[in-house]
Parts: structure tokens; sequence; C-alpha cells
């Protein structure tokens, strides 16, 4: 038998903090940088909350997109759907286009166009199941894992493998190689599309997630452009949210560098984290079994072929503060099989087995060790030999700032009689 517990009672110890320290150059640039972007309201591509005149710019669009088409075309279509079928999928597509051009139609339709356009020529209809061949790259550099607490799909992107030189020509050494990886760039696009609903209400765009951690600025710049450039043409309000992490101190000349490509309704999506502050930062967003390891959360590739992920428990680790997780109710010969993280990690865990019957001897089952930051989430399994409780420690009193961290198990009772 298996079974997944409500979470258990948290037990801390904690001492006085010490007084904030003074904002250094780089927390007051991020911090200014999340500032001057306005919250991003997403769409809800109801027709009843658009205003008259935003009805009138859809109506307008669909007539002026049907008498642009000739007898001898075929029916106008994007990821299956007949743009003028008439009904609320192809509304959500065409009032992607409207309001990225804020509702002007001859600049919309412009779009439009151009986009059906580059997709006949690009091949993006059936690029989905094509094998480009960047094996190496799935999974490392863009791909879409897991989903947000709204429900958006999530696409992970890192450029950081670019900085080893040999990387760096295999994949952008001249021109037809820097279009094949724009061509593999768009199919990762493509897939996370595909999970879409295109309903009014329902889940219309992505989240994307980019780690600038030793992105390669230089070298990149012509990707990056052009990437930048083919996805606000072609891909209008498909994301979300815009979430940059890791981010570095020259950011400041990265961010100029883009800002003439993005329009002010994009810049409204960027999320800000500089480095050692991810994991905080996307749990507001993803929920942590849905955040991948190697950015502080529980979600592992490998485990997603079982199917969705099992859900966890979030918690905070004050500076100065001991925390305890206690899973009681543990029967003699079961299994218990956990899994543990704290974004940034920097203090001392340990896990240990408390029987409930006199006399017995408590089991360290992972003694206290220093984790350090880098380090992904711990899991481990313990068949106990009676009844008792496994307690899962981390000791924070060696720090002064706080810290997320989440953590879920699995109790598989023992099927001998």
């Amino acid at each position: 038998m298996e079974s997944t517990a409500s979470p258990s009672p948290i037990s801390t110890t904690a001492v006085s903090p010490k007084p904030h320290s003074k904002k250094g150059f780089v927390s007051s640039l991020m911090e200014a940088a999340t500032l001057r972007s306005p919250s991003f309201k997403e769409d809800t591509y109801f027709i009843s909350h658009l205003k008259s005149s935003e009805r009138k710019a859809l109506q307008d669009l669909k007539d002026k997109l049907s008498a642009s088409i000739s007898t001898a075309d075929h029916p106008p279509s994007m990821w299956g759907i007949p743009l003028l079928a008439g009904d609320d999928r192809a509304d959500v597509i065409l009032l992607k286009f409207l309001r990225a051009r804020d509702f002007k139609v001859p600049d919309s339709l412009h779009m439009l166009q151009k986009c059906l356009q580059w997709r006949s020529e690009f091949g993006a209809d059936g690029i989905v199941d094509e094998d480009l061949g960047f094996k190496e790259l799935e999974g490392l550099v863009a791909y879409m894992q897991g989903y947000d607490r709204e429900g958006h799909p999530v696409c992970y992107n890192a450029y950081g493998v670019f900085k080893d030189k040999e990387m760096y020509e295999r994949i952008f050494g001249d021109d037809e190689k820097l279009k094949k990886f724009l061509k593999w760039r768009v199919q990762v696009l493509e897939r996370g599309i595909h999970l879409l609903h295109f309903k009014p209400g329902g889940v219309n765009s992505l989240i994307q997630v980019t780690d600038l951690k030793d992105m390669p600025k230089r070298e990149l710049r012509v990707a990056s452009n052009q990437i930048l450039s083919l996805f606000q043409d072609n891909y209008p309000e498909m994301v979300a949210r815009k979430i940059f992490i890791n981010v570095p101190w020259y950011f400041s000349m990265l961010y100029s560098m883009f800002s003439p490509f993005l329009t002010q309704r994009t810049k409204s999506k960027f999320v800000i984290a500089k480095e050692g502050n991810v994991a905080e930062t996307l749990y507001k967003f993803i929920r942590p079994e849905d955040v991948p390891v190697q950015y502080g959360g529980l979600s592992r590739l490998s485990d997603l072929q079982n199917g969705p992920p099992k859900p966890a428990s979030e918690f905070a680790v004050k500076g100065g503060e001991k925390v305890n997780i206690q899973i009681e109710g543990i029967e003699g010969g079961a299994t218990i099989s956990w899994d543990i993280v704290v974004g940034g990690w920097e203090l001392e865990y340990s896990a240990e087995f408390v029987p409930i019957a006199d006399g017995s001897y408590t089991i360290a089952v992972e003694k206290p060790r220093k984790i350090a930051a880098n380090e992904e989430a711990i899991h481990n399994s313990f068949t106990t030999r009676e009844a008792g409780k496994m307690v899962l420690s981390v000791d924070n009193t060696a720090s002064r700032r706080k810290k997320v961290a989440a953590y879920r198990y699995i109790v598989r009772k023992s099927t001998t009689i």
C-alpha cells in the first residue's frame, strides 16, 4: 500500500536576527528594473469583456482578412485553427494580433499577413515532429517543463553552455548552422503552443524563464536578436510573463541592447531575479514540484515520464532559524521516500528516524551535513523496523537570510503479513 500524507507538523527554533545591511548597487539596479515595468494584465479573450471599439476592430480585421483572400488561396489558419471559421478559437488568435498593435486594424492585418507568409515559407505547421539533430541541447538550452500556478506551460532558456567555444562553433559556426538552430528554437516554442487552449478564459499563453548565468552576450548577440525579432513578429501575446534569473551585474547593458526590439507591453511582463534569489522568485509563480531541480525545485525531467508530479508542501526557513519537519504515524516495516529542497541551501541538513517504543534508539538516517548553495533537491528513502516518526531538519541559524523550501513524501506500507 502507498499513501501520501497531509503536511506534517513543523517545529522551529530561532535566534534574534541582525539588522538588515545596506542595499548594494546591484540590488538597487534590480529593484529599479522591476519597478519601472508595470505589472502585466493578461487578456481574458471574452468578447463581452472588450470595449465596443475593440469588438468593432475584431470584426473589421475579419472582414479585411476575408477580402484579402483570393478564391485560389487556401483559407488561412494557424495551429490547425481556421481564422475565418467564426469560432472562439479564431477570435483568440485574431485578438492577439490586434492587442499587439493596439487594436489598429491596418497594422494588425499587415502583421497577420506577414506571419501567415512566414509560417508557410518556414514550414512552421509541420515542424513539431521533425528531427532537427539537436538532441544534445534538449532539456539544456531550451525546453518545456511543467506549468505555473495558473496553468501556463513554462519554457526554460539557458545559453550558458555556449561559453564553451567548441560548443558555440558547432551550433553557431556559420549562417547555415544559425538558421538550423533558429528552426529548432521555433520547434520548442511550437511544442509549447500546442499545449494552449485557445479558448476565452483558458490558458492562452506561456511563461518564459531565461537563465542569464554564464551567457556569452557578445557571441550570442546575433542569435538573440534574431530570436527576439522572429518571436515578436510571429508570436504576438504568446508569453504572459518573462522571468529573467541569475541576472548578472551587466544586466543594464544587456537590457539596453534588447530594449529597442521590445514593445512597452512586452517590457511590462518582465520579472527580474539576480543570482541567489532564483528559487524565491520562481516559487511566486511556479509550484516547487514544477520548478526544475537546478533552480531550487523538485522537478526532474526523468520523473515526468511517470505522470504529473506529486504535490509538495512549501515552507520558509527564516534567518537564524532551525526547522524540524516531523512525519509521524509510520508503521513498522514501512518504507518512506522523501524529497526536500531549500532555495540556495547553504545550511545544515539531517534526517533521523525516532521509534515510538520505549528503550528504542533514534537512527541517524542522514547525518548532519552542510549543503552547498548549488546542490539540487535531496531524494532518499528509509525502511523502518518498528513504528515511529521521521524528522527532517534544516538548520539556518548561521545565516540571517530567509529561504524558501519545499518537501514531499510517500509512505509505502509493508505487504508482509
